[in-house]
C-alpha cells in the first residue's frame, strides 16, 4: 500500500464548507425572516406553549455560537486522536448539524406571524423530524467514514511486481486502493449546504409553492458528485469491485474467469474526454486522476480503467487469480 492512499482523503475541505454553511444558516435565518418575527421569539417550550424567549438577534447568534464551539471542538479532536476517530467525528457534525439546522427552522417557523412570542405554535412535530433526519445523517455519516479506513499495509499483502505474483500455498493476497478528488467533494458540500440552505427557508415559510424546484436540482447534485467523487478498487479471490462513493455504492464487480488480462497504464483526462465516469475509444474509465490507472481487458465487452495508486500489484495480482480459474 502506497503512502499516498494512506493520507486523508479530499474530504477536508467538504467538512470545512459543512462547518461554515450550517453556521451561516443558524445565523441568518432568524435575520432573514425577521420582518415577520416579534420582537422576542420563543425558544423554549414547556410542553405544548412556549415558556421562554430571546431577542431575535440573541436567537440567531447563540444557536450558531454553539455550533462553531461543538464543531471546532470535534475537529481538535479528531486531529488528536489521529485517523480512527473520523468516522466517529463525520457521524458527529452530520447529526449535530442537521439537528441543529432543523431545530432552528421548526423555532422560526412556529414564531412566524405571530404578534407576541407566547403566541408562538408547537415544535414538536418539526423537532421528532429533525431528530429522525438528524439520525439518519449520522448514520450515514459513521458508515462513509468507516469505509474510507482503509486497513494497514500488513492487511493488504502482496509481494512483487509485473504481470502476475506466486500466492504461498495456503494463503490468500488482498489489494486495496482508493482514490479521492477533492475538488468534487468540495463542489459536493457546497450544492448540499444550498439544498440544506433551500429546505430551511421552505420550512421557514420563505419558498411558498417553489421549494421542490429551489432544493432538489441542489440536493440531486450534491448526491450524484459525492457518488463520483470517490472510488475504490479491491481485488479478492472473488475478482475486482470497484466501488463509488463514501459509502460503496453503486459497484462493479468482475469475477476473475471474467477477466482476460489486467494492466496498469498512465491516462490523462484529456485521454478520456474528462473527468469522472467517462466513455471513449479506450473503453470505460473512471478518472479522478491524472496517472496511474489499472486497466482490465474483459472477456466479453470493451476495457475498464479506474485511476488507482498501485495498480501494478492490483493488476499482477488479478492476473495470477484469473489465470488459475478454468475458462
Amino acid at each position: 500500500m502506497t503512502d499516498r492512499m494512506k493520507r486523508p482523503g479530499g474530504g477536508t475541505w467538504g467538512a470545512a464548507v459543512w462547518i461554515t454553511g450550517v453556521f451561516a444558516l443558524l445565523a441568518a435565518l432568524p435575520l432573514a425572516t425577521s420582518g415577520r418575527l416579534p420582537e422576542r421569539v420563543a425558544t423554549h417550550w414547556g410542553g405544548a406553549a412556549p415558556d421562554g424567549s430571546m431577542p431575535v438577534w440573541a436567537a440567531s447568534a447563540f444557536p450558531a455560537l454553539i455550533w462553531a464551539v461543538l464543531a471546532l471542538g470535534t475537529v481538535i479532536l479528531t486531529r488528536r486522536t489521529g485517523a480512527p476517530a473520523t468516522s466517529w467525528a463525520g457521524a458527529a457534525l452530520a447529526f449535530t448539524g442537521v439537528f441543529m439546522a432543523g431545530t432552528q427552522a421548526s423555532i422560526v417557523r412556529a414564531n412566524l406571524d405571530r404578534a407576541d412570542w407566547r403566541e408562538a405554535g408547537s415544535v414538536g412535530l418539526g423537532i421528532t423530524l429533525t431528530f429522525v433526519a438528524a439520525l439518519t445523517a449520522g448514520a450515514l455519516g459513521r458508515i462513509a467514514g468507516r469505509r474510507g479506513e482503509l486497513p494497514s499495509p500488513a492487511a493488504a499483502a502482496g509481494a512483487g511486481a509485473g504481470p502476475s505474483m506466486e500466492i504461498p500455498t495456503g494463503q490468500r493476497l488482498v489489494w486495496l486502493s482508493r482514490t479521492t478528488n477533492p475538488w468534487l467533494h468540495l463542489v459536493a458540500a457546497v450544492t448540499g449546504v444550498a439544498a440544506l440552505a433551500a429546505a430551511l427557508a421552505a420550512a421557514g415559510g420563505l419558498l411558498t409553492g417553489m421549494q421542490w424546484a429551489v432544493v432538489t436540482p441542489f440536493a440531486l447534485a450534491s448526491v450524484l458528485t459525492l457518488t463520483f467523487s470517490s472510488v475504490r478498487a479491491r481485488v479478492t479471490e472473488k475478482g475486482l469491485e470497484v466501488a463509488f462513493g463514501p459509502l460503496g455504492w453503486p459497484a462493479r464487480r468482475w469475477a476473475p474467469q471474467d477477466i482476460e488480462s489486467s494492466r496498469a497504464e498512465s491516462r490523462t483526462p484529456a485521454q478520456v474526454g474528462g473527468w469522472g465516469y467517462r466513455l471513449s475509444g479506450l473503453g470505460t474509465t473512471v478518472m479522478l486522476r491524472a496517472g496511474e490507472c489499472l486497466v482490465i481487458h474483459p472477456r466479453k465487452g470493451a476495457e475498464f480503467a479506474v485511476s488507482v495508486d498501485d495498480a501494478e500489484r492490483g493488476a499482477a495480482l488479478l492476473n495470477t487469480l484469473s489465470a488459475g480459474q478454468p475458462h
